[in-house]
């Protein structure tokens, strides 16, 4: 006869200390457990129960400028320092750890439109309808270094990735350096006043515009003239580039969408991100890549997949009111968003996410989570639960009327159809619609 025993040695299985966990034998055939997927999916639900339960995005509200925040910037040197400017001329830094402020910058006499920092994080550049342009120390000096007057007012400002120039739009495009008192380059393309620019972080001789003739105008320092412009059929009031995929770039419209374009092929949209009620007024992108933040005219702030039509999260609070500026940490841990009422207010990238050092169990257990709830995130129950977002009564009849609006206007365009020669009126993408023209 022939039996078969089990033979462990002793120091396999016993602890070292006290303090060490069980050591537990497993085996991972798929046949000796028949309810594994029965458990899975039970562990889904939970996750996607409690991470609603935990989810306590608003950290809190830095409070100190006495009109509406109007712009913001980052600080490359240190991770917890953000700019803020405000309607007033007044410029703040702030420690977004302690949620004071650190010091003041006075000078400008009117709304500051924009603010950028240097690559080395040395040097901040602000601007406003003052017609000023203020280098300052940072963030020592209480004076600025030097002060240049221009001939016409300002809306924003942006500096080079790696590089010493800065730009600065408003009735044109002036291009900077912090060592001379007036611009080394100016462009234009049109009459109208541009709203907002970024700077290519892949190439730091593209920078890319919009303006108040609805136009998104790509510009090479290197060339003489603009290189293309696109024009849609509502404004842009910000853009931004992808840090990791930098010939893409969103612009959040005034027709409450974000559009991702391709720099290469401008004729149509990559991407629409829906979700908004009311104007989108500033974005900006994760320093993954991965996802960007987007403030809006009707009191919210939203997160957005980079390659998802929807939000991912919806962020509010009774106070808040509309949102000019919002920005993410360097970590992409956190969210700045500066508001009408005069406050900056500091949130959770991540809702449910738990603050402080963790343990190596629990980090495996969260990600153990999250990989149960992408696994089973398709089924009605765990999709429900975590697609689930509570909106303000306002924003969610807003939300109602407008998709009630939306589908009237596309049953009307569909009997047009219907009743129109063969190929009179051929079924035109969205991502194509609200483009009018391509102009090289």
């Amino acid at each position: 006869m022939r039996v078969k025993v089990i033979s462990r040695s002793t120091e396999e299985f016993t602890r070292d200390r006290s303090q060490d966990l069980q050591k537990v034998f497993r085996n991972y055939d798929p046949g000796l457990r028949s309810q594994e997927k029965a458990v899975e999916y039970t562990r889904a639900l939970n996750a996607a129960k409690l991470e609603k339960i935990f989810a306590k995005p608003f950290i809190g509200a830095m409070d100190g400028h006495i009109d509406a925040v109007s712009c913001m910037a980052k600080n490359p040197n240190h991770l917890k320092a953000i700019f803020s400017g405000s309607m007033d001329g007044d410029i703040r830094l702030w420690d977004i750890a302690a949620r004071k402020t650190v010091c003041q910058f006075p000078g400008h006499q009117g709304a500051v439109r924009g603010l950028t920092t240097s690559t080395d994080g040395d040097l901040l550049v602000s601007c406003g309808v003052d017609c000023t342009v203020r280098l300052w120390k940072v963030p020592m000096l209480k004076m600025p270094s030097a002060v240049y007057t221009w001939k016409h007012a300002f809306w924003g400002a942006d500096h080079q990735w790696d590089g010493n120039l800065f730009a600065t739009v408003g009735a044109q495009v002036d291009i900077w350096d912090p060592n001379r008192s007036e611009p080394v380059n100016s462009f234009e393309w049109g009459k109208d006043t541009v709203l907002s620019m970024r700077f290519d972080p892949g190439d730091c001789n593209i920078l890319i515009t919009s303006a108040s003739d609805r136009s998104l105008t790509l510009y090479d320092l290197r060339m003489s003239s603009p290189a293309r412009k696109l024009i849609m059929k509502t404004r842009c009031n910000s853009v931004c580039w992808n840090p990791r995929e930098p010939m893409n770039f969103t612009a959040a419209n005034e027709d409450t969408n974000c559009y991702s374009f391709d720099a290469r092929r401008l004729d149509e949209a990559k991407i629409v991100h829906k979700g908004h009620v009311s104007a989108v007024m500033d974005i900006d992108y994760s320093p993954t890549g991965r996802e960007f933040v987007t403030g809006s005219y009707d009191r919210t702030v939203r997160i957005f997949n980079y390659l998802g039509d929807h939000s991912r999260e919806i962020y509010h609070t009774k106070r808040m009111q509309r949102v000019f500026c919002v920005k993410y940490t360097y970590d992409g841990t956190y969210l700045v968003s500066g508001s009408d009422d005069t406050n900056l207010r500091l949130w959770k990238s991540k809702a449910s996410e738990q603050l402080g050092v963790l343990l190596p169990r629990e980090r495996k257990k969260q990600e153990y989570l999250d990989a149960v709830k992408e696994r089973y995130k398709h089924l009605p129950e765990v999709k429900r639960i975590v697609r689930h977002r509570h909106l303000p009564k306002p924003i969610y009849k807003a939300a109602n009327l407008r998709r009630t609006m939306i589908e009237a206007e596309n049953r009307k365009e569909e009997r047009r159809r219907k009743h129109s020669a063969p190929g009179g009126m051929p079924v035109q993408p969205f991502r194509k619609r609200r483009i009018i023209k391509e102009v090289e």
